[in-house]
């Protein structure tokens, strides 16, 4: 068990610092910046490299919606939700950490940019009002888990699960930087909030309960009628 705590520790502190650092760093970064573009492939990427390093100890969760949304499907213990939604808080808060100590290191730099924080309202990077944040986050959530309960089944091919999670997470953000500067993660989110306070603490909220509603729904139905029977071969083997 330490050793799957540790590695969704260090998962998601590699997804904050990873994603939000390309947001905070290189998004508008003077003449070579990366965009929304780059920050939705960025998280892409922390996620299918973590889910190829760390899958194979903890699951690679590095998200309290995604052990939610497992736990709702069947395919997490309950007995193993909280701790991992613990570590995970901490990898996130720490991948903030670690973020801040390095863009601090810059002259001009300010936390009144919003540091990758999540909102809404006067706080979206589109302007989008709070009902748009919450449909976002919550049928985003609930995709992302949708793909992930599909690709991790027993008649998935194998060995492909975390390109396609990874790849979903960056369609997600493609989709939805704008709107709420996408969280789908509370400990994604909850990292740079603590360190910006104020509003960003404020709007927390937001993006815990509907990320965790998006992924708990999305877990019972897969259960319920998309699962189907696992005893069945892998598609690759019929």
């Amino acid at each position: 068990m330490f050793a799957k705590l540790t590695a969704e520790f260090i998962g998601t502190l590699w997804l904050v610092l990873g994603g939000c650092g390309s947001a905070v760093l290189a998004a508008a970064f003077p003449e070579l910046g990366i965009g929304f573009a780059g920050v939705a492939l960025a998280f892409g990427l922390t996620v299918l490299t973590g889910a190829y390093a760390l899958g194979p100890i903890s699951g690679a969760h590095f998200n309290p919606a995604v052990s939610v949304g497992l736990w709702a499907g069947g395919r997490f213990p309950s007995s193993q939700l909280l701790p991992y939604i613990a570590v995970q808080v901490a990898g996130g808060i720490v991948g903030a950490g670690i973020l801040y100590l390095i863009a601090s290191g810059k002259s001009d730099f300010s936390l009144a940019g919003g540091f990758a924080s999540n909102g809404y309202g006067a706080h979206s990077p589109g302007g989008y009002s709070l009902t748009a944040g919450l449909i976002s986050e919550l049928v985003m959530t609930f995709m992302f888990l949708i793909v992930i309960l599909g690709a991790t089944h027993q008649r998935a091919p194998v060995g492909f699960a975390g390109i396609a999670i990874g790849l979903a997470l960056t369609l997600i953000h493609l989709i939805s930087i704008p709107v709420t500067n996408t969280s789908v993660n509370p400990a994604r989110s909850t990292g740079p909030a603590l360190f910006v306070g104020g509003w960003a603490l404020q709007q927390l909220w937001l993006f815990w309960i509907a990320p965790l509603i998006g992924a708990a729904a999305a877990g019972f139905l897969y259960k319920a009628v998309l699962e189907g029977d696992r005893t069945e071969p892998p598609i690759t083997g019929r």
